[in-house]
């Protein structure tokens, strides 16, 4: 297994996952196997595609990807990035995969309720911090931070910055004259 391959544990059951373009790419069947019991996920997941996706002929949200399996050898895998996968959980049909969509329906309602009041997307943010342990200060500082780095970046776009690299050196440039 890649470095950039690992197992993730979620309620007791391992899901595959791999590093692909830049995003983790998790198993599709080794999800629906945790959120349905199915004795059969690759089948659940068959009929979850047919009816939800193909018939419909909604472009796929899925990409094959090689996995290992239990026999060592690596097959081509049904697997969707995180964006993808909670989509996909959306059309699950179970009582597991309930508190995800209504934890997604929050999440929705709270993002909509963001772009008509941007002060609550701030608020958001300190309120994480604070969760994660992080003394006022330090929260002050770093939206000072950000808002600092908006007016940056704003200023380089105007100035017809466009490339990450053209980013980097001048993050870098700023770096070794702050701090040598």
């Amino acid at each position: 297994m890649d470095s950039k391959d690992a197992l993730v544990v979620f309620e007791g059951a391992k899901i595959r996952r791999t590093w692909h373009d830049d995003k983790w790419y998790f198993s599709v069947v080794d999800i629906v196997k945790v959120l349905t019991d199915s004795p059969k996920p690759r089948q659940y997941w068959g009929k979850i595609k047919d009816r939800g996706f193909q018939q419909l002929e909604l472009s796929p949200i899925w990409v094959q990807l090689k996995l290992p399996s239990a026999d060592g050898k690596n097959y081509n895998t049904d697997c969707a990035n995180t964006e993808s996968m909670f989509r996909i959980i959306q059309s699950i049909p179970s009582k597991k995969a309930e508190p995800f969509k209504r934890w997604l329906a929050k999440v929705g309602y709270e993002r909509v309720q963001e772009i008509e009041d941007p002060e609550l997307a701030q608020k958001r943010m300190k309120e994480i911090y604070e969760q994660k342990g992080y003394s006022d200060e330090w929260i002050e500082k770093r939206v000072r931070g950000i808002a600092i780095r908006d007016e940056l970046t704003d200023e380089w776009d105007k100035r017809g910055v466009n490339s990450r690299q053209e980013y980097s050196i001048l993050t870098a440039e700023i770096s070794r004259a702050t701090f040598g």
